[in-house]
């Protein structure tokens, strides 16, 4: 009888590590798209599970991207939803994917990325001590802003464009991903 008790309470206590180890490995996971995005996965193997990025993801393949956002980083990525890439002119995503537009494709999907691990609250800050807001080069060369509006953090491109980060800080193995309402362009 010692021993079934034994037993059972051994079992609720497992039970419980069970429950408590599942809760804080879920506590680093974000769902975006519908999918769990794991910070022990990188960028791209991430992304592809996420139904609301079909879009940037073809596009970052149809870019030759895939290797370099797979790569070591880090990288800050903001990453447009389906909807986003919709939002643009008819047309112009099927215009970027052809073979002859490539670099213009690279050219634009290269500035949704930052060099470097940026966190929501290093945006936070950055646009505090800029007074409001503050810039950061995207790896295509060109700037960005960061600014914040009540609880939002909102990017503004070159073109005056301004894409609202809905979903924070999804960590990844290689840096961190940000989505975002609206595809930001370069002028160039």
């Amino acid at each position: 009888m010692k021993n079934l008790r034994f037993l059972t309470v051994l079992s609720m206590f497992l039970l419980m590590g069970t429950i408590v180890v599942g809760q804080n490995g879920m506590a680093n996971t974000k769902m975006v798209g519908g999918a769990e995005m794991y910070p022990s996965k990188n960028i791209v193997e991430n992304a592809v599970n996420s139904k609301d990025h079909t879009t940037l993801v073809a596009a970052v393949k149809a870019a030759e991207l895939v290797d370099i956002l797979a790569s070591e980083g880090p990288f800050t990525v903001f990453a447009p939803t389906n909807a986003a890439f919709d939002a643009l002119p008819a047309g112009t995503v099927d215009t970027l994917l052809k073979k002859e537009n490539q670099k213009k494709l690279q050219s634009v999907l290269t500035y949704h990325v930052i060099a470097g691990n940026y966190k929501a609250s290093d945006f936070v800050k950055a646009i505090e001590k800029g007074n409001g807001n503050a810039r950061f080069t995207t790896v295509n060369g060109a700037k960005i802003w960061a600014m914040a509006e009540g609880e939002s953090i909102k990017l503004k491109d070159e073109a005056g464009n301004i894409a609202k980060v809905t979903i924070a800080d999804v960590n990844q193995s290689n840096g961190v991903i940000h989505v975002i309402d609206t595809v930001v362009l370069p002028s160039k």
